[in-house]
């Protein structure tokens, strides 16, 4: 997700893009993009249409639609790297939520210890390599950007108790598709400000999206929403690992120690 982080900071900082009409633009691109995915994985179970299941994807737009613009607002303010303690925060966030909810919903979310404790390590390591004392400075755009990764972990948390009744392509079509729907209602953005070149980076980073969170919805559908975390934390060991030996970037001690860490969390839960 650190591609689409930087294209989003590009387009909302130097592009000057309005962070409304950043969030209408955003969500019409990720809708356009799972456009031609629709026709071969739609599927709506009729339990979906029951008033509770409403109620909660309800839930998960409005919460979807806090997070984004609370992470848009600290994004177009502050430096990406000043942000980094408050948005690996997420999985954290994920992984208290998730247990907290297994005690309410039976068997959607995971009650193993051989995965929760590792999980809970391996994310707890991750905050640990980004806090800097430096970058802990408790602005608004710091504080916007900690309570945008808590809705956003509270909206996948949430997500899995109706994930059942779709698709995961149909799940986020739905879902973003609301969620641009509101957001054109609300904001009443003028497209006409966007040229060319925006346009095709906003479309950029909807495909990311698209991808990414396909691939969260068929892990909470396979393996749950803890291991899939788990899982993911992954990835900024690869960033790691890339930024070491393709860019010469020297690899910290902190990122050192927490990719030895969730690399052996992750381990463990598999054996």
């Amino acid at each position: 997700m650190a591609t689409e982080t930087i294209l989003e900071r590009i387009v909302l900082r130097k592009r000057k893009v309005d962070i409304n009409l950043y969030q209408t633009a955003s969500f019409l691109a990720i809708v356009l993009c799972l456009l031609p995915l629709i026709y071969f994985f739609w599927r709506l179970d009729s339990g979906a249409l029951e008033a509770k299941n409403i109620i909660l994807l309800s839930l998960v737009v409005i919460f979807a639609i806090i997070a984004n613009l609370l992470v848009f607002y600290s994004l177009k303010w502050e430096k990406i790297g000043n942000l980094e303690p408050a948005r690996v925060l997420e999985p954290l966030f994920v992984i208290i939520l998730a247990i907290i909810f297994s005690f309410f919903a039976e068997g959607l979310y995971e009650r193993n210890l051989k995965i929760i404790i590792p999980a809970l390590i391996a994310s707890l390591a991750l905050v640990f390599s980004h806090i800097r004392r430096h970058h802990l400075e408790f602005n608004p755009y710091f504080v916007a950007a900690i309570f945008g990764s808590f809705f956003f972990a509270l909206e996948l948390v949430i997500s899995r108790l109706i994930l059942d009744f779709y698709s995961p392509v149909s799940f986020y079509f739905i879902r973003s598709l609301l969620i641009f729907l509101i957001s054109i209602l609300i904001f009443r953005p003028n497209f006409k400000k966007l040229n060319t070149k925006v346009k095709w980076e906003i479309l950029a980073t909807g495909f990311i999206w698209v991808v990414y969170r396909i691939v969260v919805y068929y892990g909470y559908l396979r393996i749950g929403v803890i291991f899939t975390t788990l899982i993911l934390m992954l990835g900024p060991i690869f960033i790691y690992i890339l930024a070491h030996f393709v860019l010469k970037e020297k690899m910290s001690w902190r990122n050192f120690i927490a990719a030895i860490v969730i690399a052996g969390a992750v381990i463990y839960a598999l054996v």
